[in-house]
């Protein structure tokens, strides 16, 4: 047999990296969806509980805290995606 030249292994292919500004806008994504899920999980049940305390099982107590909690955190995300414009 002929001699084989001795291959050595090579390294599997690198992936393209992804442009930062894409990095930043994924993060901000993903900040952005898990506070509201987190923010609206705790308005949802700060509301339970004040509807189970205060206002005799009424469901509205609930569906406000749910939207106080979105509410705040779309204002969080809208305020770290936004720069800030001064003299505006």
């Amino acid at each position: 047999m002929a001699d084989a030249p001795s291959s050595t292994p090579l390294p599997p292919p690198t992936r393209s990296a992804k442009p930062v500004s894409e990095a930043l806008l994924n993060e901000k994504w993903d900040h952005a969806i898990s506070s509201l899920l987190i923010r609206s999980s705790l308005g949802l049940s700060f509301g339970v509980v004040f509807s189970v305390l205060l206002f005799k099982r009424r469901a509205w107590p609930a569906w406000v805290g749910l939207g106080f909690g979105a509410g705040r955190a779309w204002e969080e995300a809208d305020g770290r995606s936004l720069p800030v414009r001064k003299g505006v």
